[in-house]
């Protein structure tokens, strides 16, 4: 198989990567990920009004830009690359693949426009105490419109307008709802986590009103495919943090003397360069196919993103150990950025469920021979 991406692609990557580099820099991340919110409102607002990136993959019908996942997935790379601070994966990614996947044409005429224009800000909430990202942990409940449960984990769900809730009606089946943030019932608070550059938030409900997003489907089948399409994103956003780090260690290697010579040019570091850079680029083929076949709507997405999750997740982290060890003592220190990127690698790595869980998951539907239309 030959894969390239299109002119019109390369000059999107180029674009946002121009953008990144100007306001996401890694003084900026440092500023951002000690405040409240995690992220610069202007910025933002420059995102969405001038770049249009929020309403990438939204339909025009919808006030969207009507690309496929496959551009959507580019900019996840560039985000991932430049660590950028900010509710993109959750609102867009996240919140708004929900919304599409499960809403009624009405609803998506009601909700998308505002996210499509940076306006609202949505967070998607399922996993639990249990940690379970499945429909086997989905416990909060919902009756006669209203919800009673906590969700933890819900990236930016703190800062969100709008939450999208999995639920559990009274006959069993799993639904997904709508719940303005600011609605009686609904109380947050954002939980201290490994990395401060993703912000998640634990968010408890108390007969909280929600309002059903009523398209005519499966809700488990429904979770199963937004959860593949969210391992897509973020399988694209992490291979674009191991090629960073790839790209620092080499730099530093090439920079670093040690005995009159560049380190560099020690066989060892040689080597550990080359076996990274073949850890990256199989990682970054498994993403971009996944991505590929999320924006065809391939009937092989679930085995495909069960690969790129488990693929990017394991390069990420080698990545991140490879580029602390190349930097050697100074690696370890606040002062270097390497920790920054180590730290998304590692929450990055069990967001949506561990390599070994989706390895485990994708044996188990080959065998089965099922995947989720």
């Amino acid at each position: 198989m030959q894969f390239a991406f299109t002119d019109e692609q390369e000059q999107l990557r180029s674009t946002v990567r121009r953008f990144l580099e100007d306001k996401s820099p890694p003084t900026e991340v440092r500023r951002l990920m000690e405040t409240e919110s995690g992220y610069d409102t202007e910025v933002w607002r420059q995102l969405s009004d001038e770049l249009g990136l929020t309403a990438v993959h939204i339909p025009e019908t919808f006030g969207g830009q009507g690309f496929s996942f496959a551009e959507l997935a580019i900019i996840a790379e560039e985000m991932g690359r430049s660590l950028f601070c900010g509710p993109y994966f959750s609102s867009t990614v996240l919140g708004a693949t929900a919304i599409m996947e499960t809403a009624s044409t009405a609803q998506k005429e009601e909700l998308l426009p505002a996210i499509a224009a940076g306006e609202r800000l949505v967070a998607l909430a399922i996993s639990e105490a249990s940690g379970r990202w499945d429909a086997d942990g989905i416990t909060c409940k919902v009756r006669d419109g209203k919800l009673t449960g906590t969700k933890r984990f819900v990236v930016d769900g703190h800062i969100a307008n709008l939450l999208i809730v999995v639920a559990r009606e009274p006959a069993g089946e799993i639904s997904f709802h709508a719940v303005s943030a600011d609605s009686p019932g609904v109380a947050r608070r954002r939980l201290e986590v490994i990395d401060p550059t993703r912000k998640l938030a634990q968010v408890d409900f108390d007969d909280a009103p929600a309002t059903r997003l009523d398209a005519d489907i499966d809700g488990e089948a429904a979770l199963s495919r937004i959860l593949d399409l969210a391992a897509v994103a973020l399988a694209n956003e992490m291979v674009g943090g191991a090629q960073w780090l790839l790209e620092s260690a080499v730099e530093y290697a090439g920079l670093r003397t040690q005995f009159g010579r560049a380190i560099g040019s020690f066989q060892a570091i040689k080597h550990k360069c080359a076996d990274l850079l073949l850890k990256v680029e199989l990682a970054k083929s498994a993403a971009y196919y996944a991505a590929d076949a999320a924006a065809a709507n391939d009937p092989e997405l679930p085995v495909l993103a069960c690969i790129a999750k488990s693929a990017a997740a394991d390069a990420y982290m080698r990545a991140a150990r490879d580029c602390i060890q190349i930097h050697g003592g100074i690696g370890f220190t606040w002062d270097n950025d390497t920790h920054l990127w180590f730290k998304r690698a590692k929450s990055s790595e069990v967001l949506f469920g561990t390599p070994s869980l989706y390895r485990e998951r994708m044996m188990t539907q080959i065998r089965d021979e099922r995947v989720y239309a």
